[in-house]
């Protein structure tokens, strides 16, 4: 460790007279002693001050001094999460010639930042500086490391955190930092800053806002030292929606009255409710996938009772078609690549899922089957998510982004840079499935090979930090630490606190999931990306519907009818002047398209033939397939995540000139148009008048009836005097089909 200074230690002044002419070190000596009747600073500390201020310099960034080779043999940490690393590249590498205790102010380190010296960065701070005058004295300290008993960052607090900002106007942010020691200190000139809706609201480097002439909401990220806290401000309409307008709008439960309130903040006006087509049409797709059936669409509209929307909802969740749509979801979240684990494995864990679903078990024990799963990979189907995983490093990313709603990957090789997620932080997690083993065959043949056989075992190897190499005992995030014990499998302790109901993560993380999946939009989105720096757009509803899951059993089907139920979700997609541009807020239904295998299976209902796949009965629906192996061009144009890429797996959900192509060319959908047990040919047999069939496939396709536009334009091609009904038939199914009002969720 270098000297604490460097006129008390002879060794420094040996060196000083070894290798500069005798002028100098007695001009240094002389300078040094009368430096040192000037009142002395405290130590600079090099954790908390210097490396902030390398941080805020853009030296630690990855496209600076942090890239994976670091620049000119000068490399430190990504975001400085190994601040011994950076101190021995700074003060000891390259025989410490970037730092100068002979004469600090010609030391590299604050040479090439003040741009004396060419530096491809150039100049990163000002000579006269604050920052400057902190490197400076460091030096002049003897650069030293920071003893144990330093404080240490404990947490900041932006000021003022939620508020409104005129549009046009300025406002600058205060950055609080609290350590250890119940100290604080203002960090404002050192954090790092970033906006979300830099169109919005624009922040520059000392922390300082300017709005845009416009209305909205934006999220100011502030970062120090690895700790985020957020600012919120709302730019006000210029032309404020008054409270008697939301106090006529309907309030089916409590989730309105929370996003009416958000509504009003931000000045988005909602649109009425949705037709009853589209309600029933929304609903089915969104909780069963499928398309509601003719006599369904009939009998709804002919029901003029005003809780038919009630009961509709109450009969979607006893549909058999609800298990299999679900398990399709989840696979896309935990589904392993079968040609790694077996299609046995893959095919056993697609029966639990389709199980767990069809019997409405509680989200808190199906997480708790999967994850403490033990056994044959042969016989219980959770096994092959063990299997899959079967790295400690591996399941610990896939735990907290898949249950927990966090994306802790970064933390895998350094701090998280947006988050508080440390590399201990990811390794304590992994700790809980290090005492895990297997026997059999570790990696599958190309059906299925042997069976392969996990157990927990007391005596496991655990798990080790990649760079300290020190044993990590088991922790949670924000949680308690768990010492490992004999015949207690961590994971049981790790599951437990998931599911206890004071759990900070665990049931925001599913509500806001399937929150998302009926409005197209998490209240956290993605929805699997819970940290400070994304925060919820709606935040008391989140907690809400987290509570209200818990109080009642973990029940997905009450959060999905709670859900449903509400004039949010009822809502329709009309766009108005003030909710154009809000897609945050739950202001309007988005419209969304079909996942790949709904909108398979809403094509096979409309023409009446159904798809073949291969290793499924025949008329098997596409969302009981269970492999991505199972052969479909229509499945893969639309979106079918391949498993052989890391789950969980993200569907692209915007449409692309190849579907679109594949709807208007497909010789499968022109077959199925043209089948002799089609649905055209039984209109034909049935001997049906033109406007009973133009009425049937309306019905069918889009849940409504045709516009009296729409049906004189399709009576007119069936009175022309050599119209061949079956192709004016085929042809109208097939241009419904290519209607985006078909191929969307609206």
């Amino acid at each position: 460790m270098p000297p604490t200074h460097p006129i008390k230690s002879s060794i420094a002044f040996l060196q000083v007279v070894l290798k500069w002419s005798l002028p100098l070190a007695i001009s240094f000596v002389v300078c040094s002693f009368a430096a040192a009747e000037e009142p002395l600073r405290a130590t600079v500390s090099f954790i908390n001050e210097v490396m902030p201020l390398l941080a805020k310099a853009g030296c630690s960034a990855g496209a600076c001094h942090a890239k994976p080779e670091g620049q000119n043999n000068f490399k430190l940490s990504v975001f400085g999460y190994d601040q011994r690393l950076d101190y021995n590249e700074i003060v000891n590498d390259a025989r410490s010639r970037r730092v100068f205790f002979a004469a600090p102010e010609e030391s590299l380190l604050l040479l090439k930042a003040t741009g004396q010296i060419p530096h491809d960065g150039g100049g990163r701070i000002a000579k006269d500086s604050a920052q400057y005058r902190t490197l400076l004295t460091w030096i002049q300290q003897g650069a030293p490391f920071d003893s144990p008993d330093v404080p240490r960052l404990k947490e900041i607090r932006v000021e003022p955190s939620q508020f409104e900002l005129p549009p046009g106007g300025t406002r600058q942010l205060k950055v609080v930092a609290t350590f250890t020691d119940s100290s604080t200190r203002d960090v404002t000139s050192l954090a790092l800053y970033q906006s979300n809706e830099k169109d919005l609201v624009d922040v520059d480097e000392a922390g300082k806002l300017t709005a845009a002439q416009a209305a909205g909401e934006a999220v100011i990220v502030v970062n120090y030292m690895g700790a985020v806290d957020v600012a919120r401000p709302v730019l006000p309409p210029a032309k404020k929606i008054p409270q008697e307008h939301f106090a006529s709008l309907p309030v089916f439960n409590e989730p309105d009255r929370l996003i009416y309130k958000r509504l009003q903040a931000v000045g988005s006006a909602p649109p009425g409710q949705c037709s009853d087509a589209e309600f029933i049409r929304r609903s089915a797709l969104d909780c069963i996938g499928r398309l509601p059936t003719l006599e369904e669409a009939r009998a709804f509209h002919g029901d003029r009772s005003g809780e038919k929307r009630k009961r509709w909802i109450e009969k979607l969740l006893v549909d058999s078609n609800y298990a299999d749509h679900w398990a399709v979801k989840w696979g896309d979240l935990i589904r392993p690549n079968p040609s790694r684990v077996g299609v046995k494995p893959v095919f056993l864990l697609d029966l639990w899922l389709r199980d767990m679903f069809r019997r409405n078990v509680r989200y808190d024990q199906m997480v708790k089957e999967l994850l403490l799963a033990e056994g044959s990979s042969h016989q219980n189907g959770p096994v092959a998510v063990l299997r899959d995983k079967r790295d400690p490093v591996d399941a610990s990313g896939f735990v907290s982004q898949i249950f927990l709603g966090v994306r802790m990957e970064c933390a895998r090789c350094h701090h998280h840079p947006s988050e508080k997620w440390t590399q201990e932080d990811y390794y304590q997690l992994a700790a809980f499935f290090g005492k895990m083993r297997s026997r059999g065959q570790g990696i599958s043949a190309p059906i299925s090979g042997e069976a392969e056989v996990w157990w927990f075992d007391s005596g496991g190897k655990g798990v080790l930090h990649p760079i300290t190499e020190a044993a990590m005992a088991p922790k949670v995030p924000e949680g308690p630490e768990f010492a490992y014990q004999k015949n207690v499998d961590p994971r049981s302790q790790l599951v437990e606190w998931m599911v206890s109901p004071g759990n900070p993560f665990f049931a925001k993380a599913i509500v806001n999931r399937i929150w998302g999946e009926f409005f197209g939009k998490g209240i956290v989105d993605p929805v699997d990306d819970f940290r400070a720096s994304n925060p919820p757009s709606n935040p008391e509803l989140l907690e809400w519907l987290a509570k209200d899951f818990v109080a009642h059993g973990f029940d997905l089907k009450h959060l999905m009818k709670t859900i449903m139920e509400s004039a949010a979700y009822q809502r329709s997609s009309e766009v108005t002047d003030s909710n154009l541009t809000d897609q945050r807020n739950f202001a309007r239904s988005m419209r969304r398209r079909l996942p790949a295998e709904v909108l398979s299976d809403a094509v096979c209902d409309l023409t009446g033939v159904r798809e073949d796949f291969t290793g499924l009965p025949p008329g098997s629906r596409a969302v009981q397939t269970w492999n991505h192996k199972l052969g479909s061009e229509f499945l893969d144009a639309f979106g079918r995540p391949n498993a052989s890429l890391e789950c969980p797996c993200e569907r692209e959900r915007k449409p692309t000139v190849v579907q679109s192509l594949h709807l208007m060319n497909s010789t499968g959908l022109q077959a199925k148009l043209a089948s002799p047990k089609g649905r055209v040919a039984q209109y034909l047999a049935a001997q049906k008048p033109p406007d009973e069939i133009i009425r049937d496939v309306y019905l069918s396709a889009l849940s409504r009836e045709p516009l009296e536009e729409e049906k004189a334009t399709a009576l007119a091609h069936f009175s022309k005097p050599d119209a061949d009904k079956k192709a004016v038939v085929e042809d109208l199914v097939w241009a419904l089909v290519n209607t985006a009002e078909f191929v969307f969720n609206h």
